[in-house]
């Protein structure tokens, strides 16, 4: 696994998840209490699969957020924003 893999797990923990960063290559998630809810932010998609992760992250928080750097999404996620709109996702591309 790259040195760098798990950086945007900070973003995560800035939105109010409950992860524990073990070492560079680890980490470790408590589950949802349903005590506590992400809160909306602004971050930068790193690569495809964090990308995906904070896009996730960001349709469960409440409020509104921005994701910078979409282009990686998109190149592993084919129309992403129209299959998520298709169930009921509010996504807008700006």
């Amino acid at each position: 696994m790259f040195e760098s893999r798990l950086f945007f797990v900070d973003k995560l923990i800035d939105m109010g998840a409950k992860i524990i960063l073990c070492d560079p290559h680890r980490a470790t998630i408590m589950g949802h209490n349903f005590e506590s809810t992400l809160k909306a932010t602004t971050m930068t998609s790193p690569d495809i699969r964090a990308g995906i992760s904070l896009l996730i992250a960001a349709l469960s928080a409440s409020g509104t957020s921005t994701i910078h750097n979409i282009e990686q999404i998109d190149r592993g996620y084919e129309n992403i924003d129209t299959r998520l709109r298709a169930i009921g996702a509010k996504i807008e591309r700006v």
